[in-house]
């Protein structure tokens, strides 16, 4: 079973107790702004997201960590790998993603719990290439996938609801040297 340990954050499987505090933040309209079409999510979906994170775990060897502080055991929210299905014609690829509740937003904890995924899917993983995807005028996940090191790829139509997205991209030997 996967678990990273950053400074301030553990990155873990799902349990059933986070549920409830990830339903809260799905359900913050100011979070879900740009996720998808900005739809708010009600516990049933977010139970669906869960269980869908953790097939993924089964099937690819990575997914979606849960995102606890360390200080205070607390769910921030979640980041991870997942292949992006939703944007065919990046494929084939893995994505790195992230979403943390308003509360933990503006101190650097997405970068950090980021980071240490970036690393866990090139080192553990062997991942050569891994994207990430943005709607455009999200500019606060656009400065974390450039302190990550990533690249602009690409700039096109998220399919599932119509909204323009920039696609980034970090090889893996990129990452390595800027790592050393």
């Amino acid at each position: 079973m996967a678990v990273l340990k950053t400074p301030r954050l553990l990155l873990r499987r799902w349990r059933e107790e986070d549920v409830v505090p990830l339903s809260a933040v799905n359900a913050d309209p100011e979070v879900m702004r740009w996720i998808g079409d900005g739809s708010v999510r009600d516990e049933q979906q977010t139970c669906g997201g869960i269980e869908a994170a953790e097939r993924e775990w089964e099937s690819q060897g990575f997914g979606l960590f849960a995102v606890e502080v360390r200080a205070t055991g607390e769910l921030a929210g979640f980041t991870g790998l997942s292949i992006p299905g939703f944007l065919p014609e990046v494929l084939p690829s893995v994505e790195i993603g992230w979403q943390l509740g308003r509360a933990h937003w503006g101190k650097g904890l997405a970068t950090e719990a980021a980071t240490a995924v970036v690393r866990f899917g090139i080192e553990e993983r062997g991942l050569e290439r891994i994207v990430s995807i943005a709607q455009v005028g999200n500019h606060a996940s656009e400065r974390i996938m450039v302190k990550l090191g990533m690249q602009p790829f690409c700039e096109t139509v998220d399919p599932s609801c119509g909204r323009r997205v920039r696609v980034f991209e970090l090889l893996s030997d990129r990452f390595i040297t800027a790592s050393r």
